[in-house]
């Protein structure tokens, strides 16, 4: 077997972003010893691109607001399908998290009396968003990792983990194996307990706001070592991409646009997400555009502007658009925020100081300057509500000492997730998984390498470079992703899912054959190859959940099937690997919600 290097650590953390390092942090604080993995550079990781805010009650734009009216926006977001604890805990803990985060140097924007400025979002009653400009989620790994520096934590950079290893069938983790992206090393990190900290699945479609890392390796790592996945189907397309040039298309453009004022139009000019509001929101939702206005100028009487309900809506709306012909010329629809200077003396500057990076990306990548012209957007694939199911406290898998935090858990968003809950999702809980991962580390004595498990998985990550004269991983990966976007993606339809599983099953087929054939060293065949594998098993995941699911909730929207069926609310469907090692779906009933839980819900009903 191939050489390779030993570390042995109580807790070890796979992924750098906000959840991760949150995760280390608390790991760290409780005095065990922390390894920290990361597929990129330290600092580099997706949460960067988060841009809008972190969402928390803390009422500083708005006293109306507090956790109960947090919960039960997020509870109707999600469709109700959320793990209700989850939305409970995020919403009672989102504020200490921002006030431990500015303790800890984040340099939020501010209101006029000092206290952390808070924005408008999409599916939020009151303006929640603490912000920094639209770069929050550079400040917040920028706090994050200053903060890790002190607490002496072992960083593994560019790392990628490629399978965990347990116990025995039935046993909890002991550890996991993966390798050096710049020079092939091999490693094994023995471990009591493990934090996935992974992110999300956006490669495995065409049009994506996510980054290179996110293919699904959590995902898929947690699901082949027995953890249960929960949610799949509901794939979050952002409703504001850019498309145009296509060498940009799908990069975000946030949310926070339109909290600013920001307005979509058609190419007949008309502002047409005032014609689908749905009855759930229309007593919260603006009914004229002068309405909308006031309401971003924080007028307490006024109600939200359409542009600003849930994004698997505004999606649906856009697509709706350029489907019928009303499009922008390269395929999307109209982003303006340059209108507000009618509105406001000093627009040009307020535009820039609000939305420094989008003003940047749109003038350097498509030449238009949104302080003058409209930006041409549309839907891209944004974000996965599926991942591991997790205890709503500990955040631990069904697999003992497997924990995870971020995308890559399940249960707090539902059906559908709105914009800012993710970076509070993050950091909230990335804590409790840091603490009781640390916990389970102590309560649960040494532990005893498996040799053969770790050699049989390290052979398995040789394999691709084992093989020779196959198909280049790259373009089994370009056809995953076509196959994707065309057929599971925004609009499903039965008969194109079940085409893409037939699809499936041809492509890994072909990825079992690809190889990367050459040195360890700088092969980024080799590095895709070992994404492949992870990115077909989420891409089969949310294909059989979608196709479980026949109604229209939330992030899924199934053409054969429009409306919501009140069958399809009382359970969640959860993706297991069956004994003979084939995918499995079954229904999970919900957990009946806490009387008093409902109550928080009926008194924000119509709020």
């Amino acid at each position: 077997m191939a050489d390779f290097q030993t570390h042995e650590h109580d807790v070890i953390v796979i992924g750098a972003g906000g959840a991760g390092l949150r995760a280390a942090i608390e790991a760290s604080a409780a005095g065990v010893s922390v390894g920290l993995i990361c597929k990129s550079l330290l600092g580099k990781a997706h949460t960067v691109m988060a841009e809008g805010g972190m969402a928390a009650a803390l009422a500083h734009n708005d006293e109306r607001d507090s956790w109960k009216t947090h919960f039960a926006d997020t509870m109707r977001g999600g469709q109700y399908l959320n793990n209700w604890r989850m939305a409970e805990l995020h919403a009672k803990e989102a504020p200490d998290r921002a006030r431990e985060l500015e303790a800890w140097g984040a340099v939020f924007d501010r209101t006029k009396d000092g206290r952390i400025n808070q924005r408008n979002f999409g599916g939020h009653r009151y303006p929640r968003l603490a912000h920094v400009g639209d770069r929050t989620g550079l400040e917040m790994i920028r706090t994050l990792q200053d903060h890790s520096v002190h607490r002496g934590m072992t960083i593994y950079m560019e790392t990628t983990v490629t399978q965990i290893i347990k116990d025995g069938p039935n046993g909890r983790v002991i550890g996991a194996v993966g390798y050096d992206r710049p020079t092939g090393t091999l490693h094994y990190w023995k471990a009591k307990a493990i934090v996935l900290a992974t992110g999300g699945i956006g490669k495995a479609y065409k049009i994506t706001s996510n980054s290179w890392e996110y293919s699904g390796d959590g995902h898929a790592m947690a699901y082949n070592a027995g953890a249960d996945l929960m949610d799949m189907e509901f794939v979050q397309f952002h409703p504001t991409g850019m498309v145009w040039p296509p060498s940009v298309r799908g990069i975000l453009v946030t949310e926070g646009v339109r909290g600013e004022g920001g307005v979509l139009r058609n190419s007949q000019g008309k502002r047409f997400m005032f014609d689908d509001i749905p009855d759930n929101y229309k007593p919260s939702t603006a009914d004229s555009e002068e309405e909308g206005w006031r309401y971003v100028l924080g007028d307490k009487s006024a109600r939200r502007p359409p542009e600003l309900l849930t994004r698997d809506h505004v999606a649906r709306c856009i697509n709706r658009e350029v489907k019928a012909g009303r499009g922008s010329p390269h395929g999307g629809v109209f982003l303006d925020i340059a209108w507000i200077k009618t509105k406001l003396a000093n627009g040009e500057e307020h535009i820039k100081k609000k939305l420094p990076s989008m003003y940047h990306q749109f003038i350097t990548l498509a030449g238009v300057d949104i302080t003058k012209e409209p930006m041409e957007v549309g839907p891209t694939t944004h974000y996965v509500m599926g991942g591991v199911k997790v205890d709503g406290d500990t955040q631990m898998s069904t697999v003992p000492g497997l924990f995870a935090a971020g995308e890559v858990a399940a249960g707090l968003h539902g059906a559908n997730r709105l914009g800012g809950n993710s970076l509070s999702d993050l950091i909230v809980f990335g804590k409790r998984a840091g603490e009781y991962a640390a916990k389970f580390a102590k309560e649960n004595g040494p532990i005893k390498t498996d040799q053969a498990a770790v050699d049989a998985a390290l052979k398995q990550t040789l394999a691709p470079l084992d093989r020779s004269g196959g198909e280049n991983p790259y373009q089994v990966q370009y056809a995953l992703q076509d196959m994707m976007q065309d057929l599971v993606g925004i609009v499903r339809r039965e008969d194109e899912m079940a085409k893409a599983l037939d699809g499936l099953a041809q492509l890994k087929a072909r990825a079992a054959k690809a190889s990367a054939s050459a040195s360890r060293e700088y092969n980024p065949g080799w590095h895709t190859a070992i994404d492949l594998a992870n990115l077909l098993t989420v891409s089969e995941a949310i294909t059989r959940s979608a196709i479980e699911r026949k109604e229209s909730r939330g992030a899924q929207f199934r053409e054969d099937f429009p409306n919501k069926s009140e069958e399809f609310g009382t359970f969640n469907h959860v993706v297991r690997k069956g004994p003979d090692g084939q995918m499995q779906v079954i229904r999970q009933p919900l957990t009946p919600l806490r009387d008093d839980l409902k109550q928080v819900i009926e008194e924000n009903k119509n709020v």
